[in-house]
């Protein structure tokens, strides 16, 4: 390197010249292989020697956990109690009983869905009144006075849109109106009931007519039921649920943020699979 031109040892392309590589040319010396690792190694066994009295120090205080190194939880997101959430029906307006037996009954193909109670568990709402408004029968299939249903003849009822089984959100679990399979089921109101619950994953078939309850496996508990109600003048509102929790959440009430106090119905096509387990 030409004289004046040398680069200082601070300079951040070369490493500086370490102590024992000074030595007059010629002269052999035996020196320790320096290692780069050396200084990281040692800072990581300090810092373990750190966290080793540190735990120490938190047990003796009483702060076992304080003491230890633990993933810290973010609180779990949910709501203390069901809300009282009035239904709005697609249109913006507020959903009335007089709405639902006019516009869907247990012939609607289309899937009506509202969350409840929390924004990521989304629910059937079902009128499963025939289409005709006379009683149902072998002929005129139907069903009336269902489990917590309401309405003129307590036909309008609601459940969870998630599959019991593992979780299968709608629209791959749907609302199956008669004449959509061939398949029907001997159920306590008809001894070939032809519209059920099914969910396309794994086969899983629910039973509207009586609160939801298994017709087919694997799931083996019935979907979770929204109670509904409805004021003087016709207004519906969901106040709670009844069941097992809504698959994949500890609690129907924990995994998200609630819905709040109007929830809005949202149409959309099922997925329909004539599949069932033998």
């Amino acid at each position: 390197m030409m004289p004046g031109l040398e680069c200082p040892a601070s300079c951040p392309f070369v490493e500086a010249q370490r102590p024992h590589s000074g030595f007059p040319v010629g002269q052999v010396r035996r020196v320790a292989a320096y290692d780069r690792d050396q200084d990281v190694d040692e800072t990581k066994r300090n810092v373990l020697k750190l966290l080793a009295v540190a735990g120490i120090v938190g047990a003796g205080a009483g702060g076992l956990v304080g003491g230890t190194l633990q993933y810290i939880q973010p609180p779990m997101i949910g709501i203390s109690s069901y809300p009282k959430t009035q239904l709005i029906d697609v249109d913006g307006s507020p959903l009335t009983v007089a709405k639902v037996e006019s516009e869907y009954n247990v012939t609607t193909s289309d899937l009506y869905l509202f969350d409840y109670p929390l924004q990521n568990e989304p629910n059937f709402l079902l009128n499963l009144a025939p289409a005709n408004g006379s009683a149902p029968s072998s002929t005129n299939p139907g069903a009336w006075n269902v489990p917590q249903g309401i309405g003129t003849h307590g036909s309008i009822v609601a459940y969870s849109a998630i599959c019991q089984h593992l979780g299968c959100p709608a629209p791959a679990i749907s609302y199956y109106p008669p004449g959509t399979c061939t398949k029907t089921f001997p159920t306590p109101a008809s001894p070939t009931q032809p519209f059920y619950i099914h969910c396309s994953c794994h086969g899983s078939t629910y039973d509207p007519a009586n609160a939801a309850y298994n017709l087919t496996g694997p799931a083996i508990y019935p979907l979770p039921l929204t109670v509904l109600v409805s004021d003087d003048d016709g207004n519906i509102y969901a106040t709670g649920s009844e069941g097992q929790p809504v698959k994949g959440h500890l609690s129907t009430l924990t995994g998200d943020y609630g819905v709040g106090t109007t929830s809005q119905l949202a149409k959309e096509s099922p997925v329909i699979l004539c599949s069932f387990p033998t």
